[in-house]
């Protein structure tokens, strides 16, 4: 998720205007409503020291503010974080296991996030049960969605993936 995203979602949560965020940045009455639009909308990018200036305004770690830093766990916890605002995801607890679920009531990104993560399933449970070598299953993942063998191949066959899928389909 862009940093402008997630600046929009923490201005709107702390119920500021976009004019107040940059005039207590110390932008200029004239151009505080500006440069916010420019980062939010992705025109422009903050620098880090101005993404810290920011994130303390808004009462958030800089890390809730970035794109995702899937290197660290507390990037990649921030990430998650991010998907629980915009697309329902949830962590709870199962059978003493700690569990991450989507709840599709949360709207239509979280209804498609919900499908794409059951697309997944039935591959990785493929692959589990055998049926699709680790070879194709991360060929699957990595050309993902632009190769999707679940879909109905038109023309000739695309290759042994889509077969190993369709044939462990029927």
């Amino acid at each position: 998720m862009a940093i402008g995203e997630r600046i929009r979602f923490f201005r709107r949560l702390r119920g500021m205007t976009q004019k107040q965020l940059g005039a207590e940045l110390g932008f200029s009455d004239a151009t505080a409503l500006v440069r916010v639009a420019q980062y939010e909308t992705g025109v422009r990018k903050p620098k880090a020291e101005l993404t810290r200036a920011i994130a303390q305004l808004l009462g958030v770690s800089p890390h809730a503010l970035s794109a995702p830093e899937l290197d660290s766990p507390v990037g990649l916890l921030h990430t998650l974080f991010a998907l629980e605002d915009t697309r329902g995801l949830r962590v709870s607890e199962q059978d003493g296991e700690l569990v991450l679920r989507v709840d599709a009531s949360q709207g239509e990104e979280a209804q498609e996030l919900l499908e794409l993560l059951a697309v997944w399933r039935q591959a990785a449970s493929m692959r589990e049960k055998g049926l699709l070598s680790r070879e194709a299953y991360d060929e699957w993942r990595y050309r993902f969605p632009d190769f999707d063998p679940f879909e109905a191949q038109s023309g000739p066959a695309s290759g042994s993936l889509a077969d190993q899928f369709h044939d462990a389909r029927r």
